[in-house]
């Protein structure tokens, strides 16, 4: 599996926050904001924003004095044998936040080893998931995680994963012919939620928006049911600027 050269959609606040991670680590008494500026380089105004952040996702913590410490969720993920579950852990409280936030289910994603796997899924009793009727490893083609992370493939790894998986009419709204899918996708802006507008499955909606860390290719998608079609637009906009607590705690 190839990613096209220049990665899709950066989150420069994950970066930024990184920064900030790594310098509240090396101060283990703690560490001033007003020092941490000075470490980082980071406006005043930007630091305060994401410090609020790190802080609601546990990942620091304010002591008496103001300063700031490495919090609970940043040591349970350097803790070895615990990291993999207590990093499960801490995408699904993520995934769960964002369902509630949205209201509608939300889906973690990534293309490994050739195929697309829906990792983890937010769902619940008002926000149900879309039902699999077809493999989501045989409908990339249809379905907006799909596409998302076909997106972010190189053309040959497209054509390679489109030959092991062919283009089925899952519905009337399916786009079936390959010169025509990835014209689409080779124009969409990595800025702008992809969207499935009833290509997968009649009666749901959804969109995803790429989760791009190193050589991986993710996304973080949602649906809705069709009598919500009109809060799409906007529940995917809010997708977008919600998915940098995901993709850092991918990048950790």
């Amino acid at each position: 599996m190839a990613l096209k050269p220049e990665p899709t959609a950066p989150f420069p606040s994950v970066q930024y926050a990184l920064r900030v991670l790594e310098t509240v680590s090396r101060h283990g008494d703690g560490v001033t904001d007003a020092q941490i500026t000075r470490e980082t380089g980071l406006p005043a105004g930007r630091l305060a924003s994401l410090l609020r952040t790190l802080r609601r996702e546990g990942y620091v913590e304010q002591i008496g004095d103001g300063a700031y410490v490495v919090g609970a969720s940043l040591l349970l993920l350097g803790s070895g044998t615990t990291r993999r579950q207590a990093l499960e852990d801490r995408l699904q409280h993520t995934l769960d936040q964002l369902r509630d936030s949205i209201g509608a289910a939300v889906y973690l994603s990534r293309y490994a080893d050739g195929e697309v796997s829906v990792e983890q899924v937010a769902d619940g009793p008002l926000t149900p998931a879309v039902n699999e009727w077809v493999d989501f490893r045989s409908s990339a083609h249809a379905s907006a995680v799909g596409k998302c992370l076909l997106g972010q493939l190189d053309h040959d790894a497209r054509r390679d994963h489109l030959s092991r998986h062919r283009a089925a009419r899952l519905t009337s709204r399916t786009i079936t012919d390959e010169k025509i899918l990835f014209s689409q996708l080779d124009a969409q802006s990595p800025t702008v939620p992809v969207l499935d507008l009833q290509e997968y499955a009649v009666g749901t909606v959804c969109a995803a928006v790429p989760l791009t860390a190193g050589s991986s290719a993710g996304c973080l998608a949602l649906s809705l049911p069709i009598e919500d079609a009109h809060r799409l637009r906007s529940a995917a906009d809010a997708l977008s600027r919600q998915a940098a607590p995901v993709l850092l705690s991918l990048a950790l």
